[in-house]
């Protein structure tokens, strides 16, 4: 049969049958046997009202043609795979199938009745039907309908199971692209930020050696901190807020009677999982926009706390204010593509000047509250 049809690649062949016969063709072959037992029991129910007729009968009727079927079926079944790229085109699936239907009829009638002509003789019977041309007619028709039906089904699930192979390899594809993205925009988060750390201790080292060193020991923890941040897209909000904390002491020595920064953290969240080295670059606007412009002293507050079901964060710092050119800068749009790659529009990244300076504000949605 498969020489009607053009093969799949192999790979395709492979992956297609792999992923049907645990539950697919479990089910096929359930409504199957079903629908022959129902048969053979309408037939026992129908014909035993005739004295004439005996149990067995009825039974070696349907069930002949059960067997001859159910070995054509399962023909039918084996070479699916190769069809597999008709299901597109369901004139051309059936097509491929039907054109057996002669060979089919001849095989089917010779066989079944082979079966009753011989187990009538085995008992001392005759097995007695209409003449061979009714019998031809009548066969063909009822095994052209038989063969539709069946077929339909069959295509029904094969249908289904290729959706969900396609979608398999759709997400998959998604996936890695996904994960590419992260690791793109993650990528670029980490010179930015060293860098403008090594331009501190630079601009220390010359000046106050004590304090450099102190410096050089906070980067070298920020760097094992990157490194390992590079391994897990995501990592717990206590970690993350540590990173923060080493990069604010890197900029707290650099501008130390110009700026207070002040931690508001409830500590019930410290497990929550967040994207690694997302707020960073919400810290480090915050030092870049409003402590380095000014010599007046600057306040900057990192909050954490519950908000409506999400993980509020937001990174405020006073004596500015924000320019239309810094609401999306670099790090901020790298922000919100890394948030809308893992969480979509469920959460969000919105930068706004308020009284007395400027607010960064994300919101995670918590792992509790996704269905």
């Amino acid at each position: 049969m498969n020489a009607l049809s053009r093969p799949l690649p192999a790979s395709v062949d492979t992956d297609y049958g792999a992923t049907l016969p645990s539950k697919t063709l479990a089910t096929f072959w359930t409504l199957w046997a079903a629908f022959w037992l129902l048969m053979i029991s309408v037939s026992i129910e129908n014909e035993l009202h005739d004295p004439l007729t005996l149990w067995w009968e009825p039974v070696l009727w349907e069930g002949s043609s059960a067997l001859i079927s159910t070995g054509w079926m399962w023909l039918a079944v084996r070479v699916r795979g190769h069809h597999a790229s008709y299901l597109d085109k369901p004139l051309i699936w059936f097509g491929s199938y039907l054109r057996w239907l002669p060979l089919v009829f001849i095989t089917w009638i010779t066989a079944v009745y082979t079966i009753r002509h011989g187990v009538y003789a085995a008992v001392g019977r005759t097995y007695e039907h209409p003449g061979w041309g009714f019998v031809f007619v009548y066969e063909s028709i009822k095994l052209t309908i038989f063969a539709g039906l069946w077929l339909g089904i069959l295509f029904g699930i094969d249908s289904y199971a290729q959706w969900q192979l396609q979608r398999h390899h759709l997400l998959q594809t998604q996936k890695a692209l996904t994960e590419a993205q992260l690791a793109q925009l993650q990528g670029q988060l980490r010179p930015h930020f060293l860098f403008n750390a090594l331009n501190t201790v630079s601009a220390l080292m010359h000046t106050d050696v004590a304090r450099a060193d102190r410096l050089v020991a906070a980067l070298g923890d920020l760097l094992r901190i990157s490194l390992r941040s590079n391994e897990h897209e995501m990592t717990p909000l206590a970690e993350e807020l540590r990173t923060l904390e080493l990069y604010a002491d890197i900029m707290l020595e650099r501008f130390r009677d110009r700026v207070t920064l002040d931690w508001l953290i409830d500590r019930a969240l410290l497990d929550t999982p967040v994207p690694a080295l997302v707020l960073q670059p919400l810290l480090e606007n915050a030092f870049k926009h409003g402590v380095e412009p000014t010599v007046a002293h600057v306040r900057i507050v990192v909050s954490v706390r519950r908000e409506n079901g999400s993980l509020e964060i937001v990174i405020r710092n006073s004596g500015s204010m924000l320019a239309p050119e810094h609401s999306d800068g670099v790090g901020f749009r790298n922000c919100r593509e890394r948030l809308g790659i893992i969480y979509g529009n469920a959460s969000s990244l919105l930068v706004h000047s308020e009284d007395d300076g400027v607010a960064a504000r994300v919101l995670i949605p918590l792992m509790d509250t996704i269905q």
